[in-house]
């Protein structure tokens, strides 16, 4: 049979009753309206130096990213804006907060931050948040969990994801710091997200560091390892309230015993164990009251200068230590050495002692 019309059979006289309307034609994939991306601009370190300098948020984003960036070319960049907003840096209080998963540390650091930012205070939040191992991927939740100080307008907030490297984030973080001191905020919180080596690196880079508790969880003594709690200037023991408020009383109690077997510290100052609720706003003021009273004491008796000139002493030997690995690891000789070295190591042919020698002395050519 014959169809008058080839393009819609179902219209032709034959099939009576029956009619196809013509379709609507393929929309572009192109938005006609949408304006062409402006290209992102290079700027040099001069630029956003004084970008961030004028407080220029945008900039210091995109500032912090090249500090983070392994690119040769961005970290150029980066060190120079980092060495022209030294002298503009230091003026801030610093604040290493950290804790058992779970606490309520993201809780605890917005009810803090909005007290403060209602204070008058430039709040800067940067997030140590570790990496997975096996897909070096990185959840980065504190910003939505922080849902009123993300947004707020005298607020900071950069999490950045460890990528398997924790001195190399640590370092980056520090440096980072540097850069919110020299954009105005005169507040920096360092959290750490988890527990473990970050705690000793987020110590040697703030001037009070903060042990956020829970209690009922278990044994309270056990929760957290002597050293980390040797190293607090002060511990709040959050989610105080509902049915946990006589618990936290005597987890309170607990660790203030605690705290009196471990040697005095450096700096003069008996840490406080406090309870707080930051769902509720409670023992809040009392936790800042407590580090601005830390400040104040650790200045007058001159604690305060000493430590953070050996916080820029050990960052500098950290920094060479970076370095040279990562130079060892990137030099093309040594990289088509190591796989020898390792098939002899696996061959019980030389020792893991005697191979990391060997390459050793190839690197630095004796």
């Amino acid at each position: 049979m014959h169809y008058a019309n080839t393009e819609h059979p179902e219209n032709d006289p034959a099939y009576k009753g029956l009619s196809v309307n013509e379709g609507v034609g393929q929309v572009p994939a192109i938005n006609p309206y949408q304006t062409a991306r402006r290209k992102r601009h290079d700027y040099n370190a001069s630029q956003f130096t004084e970008a961030i300098l004028s407080g220029d948020i945008s900039m210091l984003s995109q500032a912090v990213t090249l500090i983070e960036s392994s690119l040769p070319e961005h970290q150029v960049i980066a060190q120079e804006v980092i060495e022209k907003c030294l002298a503009f840096a230091g003026k801030s209080c610093r604040l290493g907060i950290t804790g058992v998963p779970g606490a309520g540390k993201s809780t605890f650091i917005e009810a803090l931050g909005m007290t403060l930012i209602r204070q008058g205070h430039k709040l800067a939040v940067l997030a140590i948040d570790p990496s997975s191992e096996r897909s070096k991927g990185s959840i980065l939740g504190d910003k939505t969990r922080m849902e009123e100080l993300s947004v707020a307008k005298n607020a900071f907030i950069r999490p950045s994801p460890s990528a398997g490297s924790l001195g190399g984030v640590a370092r980056k973080t520090r440096e980072s710091i540097i850069l919110c001191e020299a954009a105005g905020f005169d507040t920096i919180f360092v959290e750490t997200v988890g527990v473990g080596q970050s705690e000793i690196s987020v110590h040697s880079m703030v001037d009070f560091f903060l042990l956020i508790q829970l209690a009922g969880a278990g044994d309270e003594l056990q929760g957290i390892k002597r050293g980390i709690m040797e190293m607090a200037d002060g511990i709040a023991i959050n989610k105080c309230d509902g049915s946990n408020i006589e618990k936290a009383l005597v987890a309170k109690t607990q660790y203030q015993n605690a705290l009196h077997l471990f040697p005095a510290p450096d700096s003069g100052w008996s840490p406080n164990v406090l309870t707080c609720s930051s769902v509720e706003n409670k023992g809040i003021h009392e936790v800042w009251n407590m580090v601005e009273q830390y400040i104040q004491f650790v200045k007058s008796n001159g604690f305060f200068d000493s430590k953070r000139n050996s916080q820029a002493k050990y960052w500098m030997y950290e920094s060479i230590n970076e370095q040279l690995k990562n130079n060892f690891y990137q030099n093309s000789k040594i990289q088509k050495l190591l796989l020898d070295a390792e098939k002899q190591v696996l061959s019980n042919e030389v020792s893991s002692f005697v191979a990391a020698k060997k390459l050793l002395d190839h690197y630095f050519e004796k």
